[in-house]
């Protein structure tokens, strides 16, 4: 596209009511340039780029770049080849940015990452999980370290099970291609889901330093075995009941033969003396009932001697919609005799805090990027740590035509047995 088309597009995602945003845009719009790369043209295109950049600056003067490669992965090492041979700053600091999927399995992520260990160092590589972004995860360590009563209660002797949860409440909306390849468990659970976690599970780190944070995550993620097929239950969605909402397979790009998991429930267990025994059930799905995610605590079941149908107390982190925090616990039921009621402290941000200034997850994460923070960037032990837990479970289901995936319906819960099946692990509703 032309420069021009390029600020329109921009502007389009704009509030345009705000007379004030709008001088703030035009200020922003000059700082910005449009530039068309061919990245099969060799080095021109990469020499036109640097050649751009340094128009901004005074010869001589020093300028930070920072590559965010939006990009297929399949290309990620030839353009990363081209900008540290052409655009590398040599006078200022260098970054590239790249998202996940980083690889495909723990094989083809560690051959990524030799590939582009030879032009850019770990420190100039910042790897985005927009999850590590979110208001809510980034308050779990608040959470958890800044609150003693949570500290003391943190571990097996009175955490009965952790479900970490994303569903989505719409299908693969014509990306049943692109889905085909990659499902659920890469999309979601080895990432996203991974991270929480780690964040749940690590110890305390010495500070909230980059390198500290990072250490303390690889750290408890290489103390959970690989995810094993008796411990998963995977589903694909078929078309709803009503006839509105059209099952995978009816895309066109997906295969009539394809057993891509669109649902997978997994448990996984940390084996160390903190978590010994409680299972972490990780679920992840598309075309389910309600769109949510977040972590739901469940503590052990209180004594019966004294008071009779107590439920688990469960500590409930939203990490959206609706950021929240909500404690249930028991209480005595108003009247003269001795019932237990089930009540809930709730701490819902948009009812609890005056105009909660909420940023985006690529708003806080790109500015921690330009910063130089790398606390919320995965690091290459956390990836190879965060592969070799899924790795197996991929190449079994993948590799076993035996294995199919159960059918669920379009909007439903999950597929039949998911009930009983999260309930074989300690957990309740």
């Amino acid at each position: 596209m032309r420069h021009d088309d390029f600020v329109k597009h921009m502007k389009s995602c704009v509030d345009q009511s705000s007379p004030e945003l709008e001088d703030h845009f035009k200020a922003f719009s000059e700082r910005c340039s449009y530039i068309t790369i061919n990245q099969d043209a060799g080095d021109d295109s990469f020499v036109e780029l640097r050649e751009r950049m340094e128009s901004f600056i005074e010869r001589d003067e020093a300028q930070n770049r920072h590559f965010y490669m939006a990009l297929p992965p399949s290309i990620y090492v030839a353009v990363s080849e081209q900008l540290r041979r052409n655009c590398y700053s040599e006078k200022g600091d260098s970054q590239i940015i790249i998202e996940k999927p980083f690889g495909h399995d723990l094989e083809s992520s560690v051959e990524l990452h030799k590939k582009l260990e030879p032009n850019w160092k770990e420190s100039e590589i910042f790897r985005i999980d927009h999850y590590l972004g979110k208001e809510m995860v980034k308050n779990i360590l608040t959470l958890r370290f800044g609150n003693p009563m949570f500290g003391a209660l943190w571990d097996c002797n009175h955490i009965d099970n952790i479900q970490i949860s994303m569903t989505e409440d719409i299908g693969t909306e014509g990306r049943g291609g692109y889905f085909d390849d990659v499902g659920i468990i890469r999309d979601v659970m080895q990432n996203h889901l991974t991270q929480l976690m780690a964040l749940t599970t690590m110890e305390r780190p010495g500070s909230f330093a980059a390198e500290d944070l990072r250490q303390e995550k690889a750290r408890v993620l290489r103390l959970v075995p690989p995810l094993e097929t008796k411990h998963t239950l995977a589903g694909q969605f078929v078309k709803s009941g009503d006839g509105k909402h059209p099952g995978y397979k009816d895309d066109d790009d997906v295969p009539e033969d394809s057993r891509c998991a669109t649902f997978c429930t997994s448990v996984a267990y940390v084996k160390n003396a903190r978590w010994e025994g409680v299972p972490f059930i990780l679920k992840s799905g598309k075309a389910l009932s309600e769109s949510k995610t977040e972590i739901r605590i469940q503590l052990k079941d209180t004594t019966d001697a004294m008071l009779k149908d107590t439920n688990h107390n469960q500590l409930i982190i939203r990490i959206q919609p609706h950021e929240a925090v909500r404690l249930k616990m028991n209480a005595k039921q108003p009247g003269l005799g001795l019932r237990t009621v089930e009540t809930e402290l709730d701490l819902t941000y948009k009812q609890t805090v005056e105009d909660p200034d909420i940023p985006e997850a690529y708003e806080a994460l790109l500015l921690d990027a330009f910063k130089g923070d790398y606390s919320e960037s995965v690091s290459e032990q956390e990836l190879e740590a965060s592969w070799k837990i899924f790795t197996p479970l991929l190449h079994e289901l993948e590799g076993n035509k035996d294995i199919q995936p159960a059918p669920y319906v379009y909007g439903s819960e999950g597929p039949d047995g998911l009930e009983d099946f999260v309930a074989s692990y300690q957990f309740q509703k």
